[in-house]
């Protein structure tokens, strides 16, 4: 059985020389030896990098500690507690940078470090109080993250709650 060639209707590709497969060879080598080192370095960090700790019977800190060539946004830093029994004030976020952000516009940034401090109301001193830190951010190679959920427990010590009873004026040789 003999089989006629198939014409697919375009004209076959010319051999390349040995000299142009060479040539091409080391202008490939040339990109993937520039273009490696940059790829090694980009190593994306874990979003997960918040603490907290009580700083009194009704204050929490919390912290949120950002590695070099990241940030977060200001208005995506939310709290939670539980037990959902207790209250949490709206706390009072830092100013942040400005940055004109390709995803979200002009938008308010952290970078380094952020504490903010959370006024706890209606909770029992010495029992564990959780705190759900809802953040997002990026990373300037352009990489952003979704939304993350990070939580902490946090024993509030047991405070003096009443208030100590003023003292009897004591007389003294002058009166």
């Amino acid at each position: 059985m003999d089989f006629q060639p198939i014409c697919s209707g375009s004209r076959p590709k010319p051999r390349l020389s040995v000299i142009e497969r060479a040539a091409r060879a080391l202008a490939f080598g040339a990109v993937l030896a520039l273009a490696l080192p940059a790829l090694g370095q980009v190593h994306p960090l874990s979003p997960e990098k918040a603490s907290a700790k009580a700083l009194d019977a009704q204050t929490v800190e919390a912290r949120f500690t950002i590695a070099d060539g990241y940030y977060l946004y200001r208005d995506k830093i939310h709290f939670a507690i539980d037990p959902a029994s207790g209250a949490l004030l709206t706390p009072a976020l830092p100013a942040g940078k400005i940055k004109q952000d390709e995803f979200f516009g002009r938008v308010e940034t952290y970078r380094g470090s952020v504490t903010v401090n959370l006024a706890v109301r209606n909770f029992t001193p010495g029992k564990p109080l959780i705190i759900h830190a809802e953040s997002q951010g990026c990373a300037d190679i352009g990489i952003c993250y979704p939304p993350t959920t990070q939580a902490a427990t946090v024993a509030l010590p047991a405070g003096s709650v009443v208030p100590s009873a003023p003292e009897a004026p004591q007389k003294t040789w002058f009166n």
